[in-house]
């Protein structure tokens, strides 16, 4: 029998610290920078969005939706070579353009 996926993780180093992990890994999943996350174990919800940029091309984004044993992803590229991460709040990342400094609609800058 399956144990539930623990729904607050943020990383690799999380989910293989934890007792009795069983994960295991091929290729560097820290590719992906993890954007923002919100869950609760609690309701048996989680949402992140990651983000793996692909030097002079682009950045690949993957949101993520669980509620209980249900899962939802989407996944877009987004070709524009001038965008990179940043730190922001609560430890979290965002993308922001080379050109402009922000995003067009990034609330969190001005913040």
């Amino acid at each position: 029998m399956s144990q539930p996926k623990p729904l607050d993780v943020t990383s690799m180093k999380d989910i293989l610290s934890r007792p009795n992990s069983d994960v295991k890994v091929v290729g560097n999943p820290g590719q992906w920078e993890l954007l923002c996350k919100a869950s609760s174990e609690a309701q048996g919800w989680m949402k992140s969005t990651k983000a793996m940029v692909i030097p002079n091309c682009g950045v690949i984004v993957q949101v993520t939706t669980q509620q209980g044993q249900n899962v939802a992803e989407a996944l877009v590229f987004l070709p524009y070579p001038n965008l990179y991460l940043v730190g922001d709040i609560d430890g979290g990342m965002r993308l922001q353009s080379l050109f402009s400094g922000k995003l067009e609609g990034d609330h969190a800058a001005s913040e």
